[in-house]
């Protein structure tokens, strides 16, 4: 069987790091790190793992071919919202569909599609809301992953999920990274933009309920 090549772009941060252990114990895809420099490629190549040397706020030319998906889990943590937030996850879009990358995956926030209603974080909703749309506009197969507040607790694999739901929550950087993982299967939440927190659904039974739902919606 032939492995899937999984671009993870944010590999180096606190969600990016466990998405990457999980793909590396996945026995369907590989995961290749996005990192900024020599001393992060030194560390995932110590675990094992293929790297790509770029930087979200440089030119990203070339960055996807022979990539087969990806998972855009990078974030500037307020401090370059435009350029990474924004821009960088725009030109990547961009890249993946002159590429033909077959799914991009990504990791929005709840409020995205709101961002004037949550005043603190205004600014970076915008750049997420923006980034979104580009995806959705951008013609290829992608799934949208807005959860809610991040945490560092243990993961459950139990999630609340639904296209809105309506209320705010808590859910940990584990839990988010098995669902963005979760959705790379070809046959899972395409051309689909969900929310997330903590719940009592294992996160494989939620897919399937949202699948359902949004088949039965499409009838």
């Amino acid at each position: 069987m032939c492995m899937e090549k999984i671009l993870v772009a944010g590999a180096t941060g606190a969600t990016g790091n466990k998405i990457i252990h999980l793909l590396k114990e996945s026995q369907y895809f590989e995961p290749v790190a996005m990192v900024r420099s020599e001393h992060q490629k030194a560390k995932f190549n110590a675990m094992g793992v293929g790297t790509l040397h770029k930087d979200l706020t440089r030119s990203l030319e070339g960055t996807t071919a022979g990539i087969d998906k990806l998972i855009f889990a990078a974030g500037s943590g307020g401090k370059n919202l435009e350029e990474v937030d924004k821009n960088g996850a725009i030109k990547l879009i961009d890249n993946a569909a002159k590429h033909k990358v077959k799914k991009f995956v990504m990791l929005s926030s709840m409020g995205a599609d709101h961002p004037e209603q949550v005043k603190e974080l205004q600014d970076y909703l915008e750049a997420k809301q923006a980034a979104d749309q580009h995806l959705r506009d951008s013609g290829l197969n992608y799934t949208i992953v807005r959860p809610g507040s991040l945490t560092e607790e243990p993961g459950t694999k139990h999630v609340m999920l639904d296209a809105k739901l309506r209320k705010q929550g808590e859910i940990s950087r584990a839990d988010v990274a098995h669902t963005l993982v979760s959705v790379l299967f070809d046959n899972t939440a395409n051309q689909a933009t969900f929310e997330i927190v903590k719940g009592e659904t294992l996160i494989g039974e939620a897919l399937e309920q949202f699948e359902s739902v949004e088949e039965y919606e499409r009838i």
